[in-house]
């Protein structure tokens, strides 16, 4: 388990930045998710199940101004900074061993 901040700036204005925290890289995936789909049921609120693709999220992903995590370190006591190609990574293989794991 590492402790994960999620750093989102959705707009260029700087007030628009946000964080969260996580006990888990693999939490934080999933919060990733949940603020996308908040986003979609935000643009189609009459429907009662909404689906994407890995695709849309990624695209999604690229529409803000800024995303990034500091992922902590137990060998070096401190926080990792990372950034958006590397959260896609993250997000690519956790949702192919969630997949796997069905």
């Amino acid at each position: 388990m590492s402790h994960t901040i999620l750093l989102v700036q959705p707009a260029k204005h700087v007030t628009s930045r946000t964080f969260c925290d996580y006990e888990s890289l693999r939490e934080c995936i999933d919060g990733i998710c949940k603020i996308y789909e908040e986003h979609l049921k935000q643009l189609k609120p009459y429907y009662s199940i909404i689906t994407y693709d890995i695709r849309e999220l990624f695209d999604f992903l690229d529409t803000l101004a800024d995303i990034g995590c500091l992922v902590y370190d137990k060998r070096s006591n401190s926080y990792v900074p990372r950034n958006k190609i590397w959260i896609k990574e993250h997000i690519y293989l956790q949702l192919r061993e969630d997949a796997h794991s069905q």
